[in-house]
């Protein structure tokens, strides 16, 4: 899969009608992927009553746009009779790998192609050497829940995504700031010492793009988030320190920021604050995996 095309044989999953190939993606597949990636989210959350991810296919495939083009992604494209019917991606900047988004066209869903996809980022995930992968999951979609089950995945944390307006606060004690190269260092020890890992690609682009903040206590870094988004990640010493990261946000990117559920401080904070519960996802990883020793909250990709 690393270059060239890869056929499948029939009968994975049930793709006997579905004449499927696989091939790495390409920048010039953003427009196909986005417009597969938001009907695809906006038919499976519709059926279950919830928002889409995307509110629009120019918003989705911008992403797909900045994922095809990103040196840091593994990208899979399926085709069946020369047309795009599906995508897949692998973040690869850290040494745990991230899938997401994951999508197939509506009209050849239930075929098997979502699993030759997973497999397809399994395989490069292995080959790779990644220590873990790692992937969150709406637990509306029970499907999907089977197939990452069936694919090894184990259950990590229940999430909830939270979307409203930021209650706007200075916590006293609590200095916020943009992040800078320099603070990178200390925010990847941080990072460390809570996950077992660093997530220094992730945050080294979100210094680049303006979007990662810190924040300090008695003058030194104690947390610090790649963006209060549902694409961000943020890592803390204590819930105090994730409060006055979101406090601080001017908005809450995206669907929703993701809480973990057993973080009750945290959660009961931000419903608090008026922040409300738009649905529940599930953490799930396959490899390396140390239960956090701090306060954080992951992104969509994990």
């Amino acid at each position: 899969m690393r270059a060239g095309t890869h056929d499948l044989q029939r009968g994975v999953g049930d793709t006997s009608d579905v004449d499927l190939e696989l091939r790495p993606g390409l920048p010039e597949d953003a427009a196909a992927c986005g417009e597969i990636c938001y009907r695809a989210f906006a038919t499976i959350a519709a059926r279950h009553g919830y928002p889409g991810d995307f509110p629009s296919s120019e918003a989705a495939t911008a992403l797909a746009a900045s994922m095809l083009s990103h040196p840091g992604f593994y990208s899979v494209v399926a085709e069946s009779g020369g047309r795009v019917v599906g995508s897949n991606f692998l973040d690869e900047r850290t040494t745990i790998a991230g899938v997401g988004p994951i999508t197939v066209d509506p009209e050849v869903q239930d075929r098997g192609v979502g699993k030759a996809l997973m497999q397809a980022v399994m395989e490069r995930a292995a080959e790779s050497g990644f220590a873990g992968v790692r992937l969150l999951q709406a637990a509306y979609h029970t499907r999907s829940f089977a197939l990452y089950s069936k694919l090894g995945f184990e259950v990590r944390e229940p999430v909830a995504c939270l979307q409203g307006r930021p209650p706007r606060l200075a916590l006293s004690g609590y200095r916020v700031r943009p992040a800078a190269g320099e603070d990178a260092a200390a925010c990847d020890a941080l990072c460390r010492a809570v996950h077992g890992h660093d997530r220094a690609g992730e945050l080294s682009d979100a210094i680049a793009e303006g979007s990662a903040r810190v924040v300090e206590r008695d003058g030194v870094i104690s947390g610090y988030t790649t963006g209060v988004a549902f694409f961000g990640h943020s890592v803390g010493r204590s819930d105090e320190d994730l409060e006055a990261l979101i406090a601080d946000a001017a908005a809450l990117g995206g669907p929703g920021i993701l809480v973990p559920a057993r973080r009750s401080v945290l959660l009961g904070w931000c419903l608090g604050q008026g922040l409300r519960v738009v649905q529940l996802l599930t953490l799930m990883s396959t490899g390396r995996y140390s239960e956090p020793a701090g306060a954080f909250m992951p992104s969509i990709l994990y």
